[in-house]
This record gives C-alpha cells, sequence and structure tokens, in this order.
C-alpha cells in the first residue's frame, strides 16, 4: 500500500511555518521597537571651558594671531578666574555654589569673546627672517605647546609673555633708532635676554605646576 507523502508533509510544513512566525512576533515575545530619545548634550563644565579657551589661545600664539602682549593680558585674566575658583571650592568642601558657577560662566564668557577679538583683530606678531626674530618665533612656538599640553600654567604664560613683550619691544626701539637696524651691542644685548627668557621656558614647562587636569608628567 502506497501513502501520498504529499498529503503527510503539507501539515508539518504548516506547522513550521506557524511556529517560525510566532517566535517572530514581537507582540508575543514581549520585546518592543520603540527606541528611547538620544539623552541632551549636557553644558561644558568649567574646567571643559578652561582647557578649550587654553587651546584657542594655545593656536592663537602658534599661529601669530596673538601677540606677546595680548596673550600676557589675557592669561593674567585667565589666572585670576582659576584662582577665584580654587577659592570658592576650598570655601565649599570642593563645590561651586550656583551663584559662583554663574559668575565664573559670565567671567569666562567675557575672557571667550576677548580671545576672538584678538585673535581677529589687525595686531599680529611680526619676527623677520633673522636670528633675533627667528629665535622669537622659536620661542612663541614653545610657549604655545606648553599652553597646549598643559604644562605652563595661566599664570606661568602671563609671566612668560610679559618677558616676551618687553624683549619685542626693546627690539622695535632699538630698530627705530638705527634705520631699522640692531647695532652689534644691541644684538647681544637682545641676544642675552633671549637667552633668559629661553630658560625660563624650559623651568616653567618642567616643574611641579601643570593646568588643572593636564596628564601627569612621566
Amino acid at each position: 500500500m502506497k501513502f501520498n507523502t504529499k498529503w503527510i508533509a503539507a501539515p508539518v510544513f504548516a506547522l513550521l511555518v506557524g511556529g517560525v512566525a510566532m517566535a517572530q512576533d514581537p507582540a508575543s515575545s514581549g520585546t518592543s521597537n520603540t527606541q528611547s530619545a538620544p539623552a541632551a548634550k549636557p553644558d561644558p563644565t568649567v574646567q571643559q571651558r578652561k582647557e578649550n579657551q587654553q587651546d584657542r589661545i594655545a593656536n592663537g600664539i602658534k599661529s601669530g594671531q596673538l601677540t606677546a602682549g595680548e596673550t600676557s593680558k589675557l592669561e593674567t585674566k585667565e589666572a585670576a578666574v582659576n584662582g577665584e575658583i580654587k577659592s570658592d571650592r576650598a570655601a565649599n568642601g570642593g563645590k561651586l555654589t550656583p551663584a559662583e558657577r554663574a559668575k565664573v560662566n559670565r567671567q569666562q564668557n567675557n575672557l571667550s569673546k576677548q580671545i576672538y577679538n584678538d585673535k581677529h583683530n589687525a595686531n599680529t606678531a611680526h619676527y623677520g627672517n633673522n636670528e633675533v626674530g627667528k629665535r622669537r618665533e622659536n620661542q612663541q612656538d614653545r610657549i604655545a605647546q606648553g599652553v597646549k599640553s598643559g604644562q605652563l600654567t595661566a599664570g606661568e604664560t602671563a609671566k612668560l609673555e610679559n618677558q616676551q613683550k618687553g624683549i619685542n619691544q626693546q627690539v622695535k626701539a632699538d630698530r627705530a633708532a638705527n634705520g631699522g637696524k640692531l647695532t652689534s651691542g644691541e644684538k647681544a644685548q637682545i641676544n642675552h635676554e633671549q637667552n633668559r627668557a629661553s630658560k625660563n621656558i624650559y623651568n616653567k614647562k618642567h616643574n611641579a605646576r601643570t593646568q588643572a587636569g593636564a596628564a601627569p608628567r612621566k
């Protein structure tokens, strides 16, 4: 006696298809296709804004958009804000009150605007294709790297740039008095001052002080 395999296979196939459909049915498995909305991006913290502003200053030094005098003023203000934050945190168990945070935010807003204005005004650093100019540019690059890496604090950078500003003013005055040139004696004096500035940059980049949040020295 022969059995018709077509009539036996049909019910088995139907059962298999039904089982697969039930397994894939989200309602029967208890899962949901609803996706949660992405979390709102938090506002930058005080520390993140400090780091961002230091990066912008470093880029301005490196590009020549910021003069030594402008950088010195910016970093003096940055150091003042940092000192105020440190004092406020010390008085409140390491935290800032809402009022203190709002005040710091206003100060950082003002500093941010000044960084932008100083980087986009007509004042730029001019070094010249000569030995004195090349050393000035090299020292500015070293300062910029120290700011970027966190090796130089705002206060240290302000002092270094104030020293650079003094050298630049002396070079400008000497050139103005000598038809755009430096005498041998003036070159020797500038070289002596640039040597001192170079040592100061090295010492401040390799001392124990760093920007808050900077990677520890190895």
